[in-house]
């Protein structure tokens, strides 16, 4: 198949995926997606809240999807202890994609603090592009965004093209809100960060992250005195249009 119709084809499918999965719950999506890619489906977890739904759900159904966390060396240790408690939990691997750099060649090579002095470069090099590594393989990942979280979210759809790696990507708790979220995790007694319970509602890696304080917006502690509001991983394309429209001439 050429390129030119390997792209109609994903949109297509992409297209009448969300006619056909409007409205539907998140296992319900997560087992279209599971049947429709088999072992070509990956999920990124942030072991966030909306994180581990997922997983409670991909290891409740047994299905076949490949886990991985973006271990940029950076996290919290209680999000280390928490990684090891899912993993034991439904006995499960969760494997870690790395930087090529660890935080000392990284502060040896571009100096102490580039996330302070650089965020967006220092994300670029210990999430975007191990991401990008991580996702070589396959044809579809998992995403456990809200469209309630950021701007770049609120346009997203529950099965969408992603441009920036030429895959399907699949959005299963997009309609959800945090209290639905939450809701899931007591129901299901799932493990949750223990920082959650000292105001951080939002963790990403512990020199990014601060607590969030009375009636700040959840991701208010995330890279805090920037502009920043994303790593990276879910902004769109300059010159984004829609997430069904394509051209070939630029290719996938």
């Amino acid at each position: 198949m050429s390129q030119a119709a390997a792209i109609d084809d994903a949109v297509d499918v992409m297209g009448r995926a969300n006619d056909r999965l409007a409205g539907r719950s998140p296992e319900e999506i997560l087992c279209w997606a599971s049947g429709r890619f088999a072992h070509r489906l990956a999920f990124a977890t942030g072991l966030g809240p909306e994180g581990l739904v997922l997983v409670d759900l991909i290891a409740r159904h047994r299905l076949p999807v490949d886990v991985f966390t973006l271990d940029t060396g950076l996290f919290f240790p209680e999000t280390y202890a928490l990684w090891r408690r899912v993993e034991e939990r439904y006995g499960i691997s969760i494997r870690a994609a790395r930087p090529e750099l660890s935080v000392a060649q990284q502060a040896a090579r571009h100096g102490d603090d580039l996330w302070a002095l650089e965020p967006d470069r220092c994300c670029a090099m210990r999430k975007v592009e191990p991401l990008a590594k991580a996702l070589a393989p396959h044809e579809a990942w998992i995403s456990a965004i809200r469209a309630d979280q950021t701007p770049d979210r609120a346009v997203a759809r529950v099965v969408e093209r992603d441009r920036r790696h030429g895959l399907v990507k699949v959005n299963p708790l997009l309609a959800w809100s945090s209290a639905d979220v939450w809701a899931y995790l007591r129901a299901h007694d799932v493990p949750t960060n223990l920082l959650h319970e000292q105001g951080y509602p939002s963790i990403g890696c512990w020199p990014c992250t601060s607590a969030v304080g009375f009636g700040e917006d959840a991701r208010a502690g995330r890279w805090r005195g920037h502009v920043k509001t994303e790593c990276g991983l879910h902004s769109r394309p300059r010159g984004f249009a829609s997430p069904l429209t394509h051209d070939v001439s630029k290719g996938a």
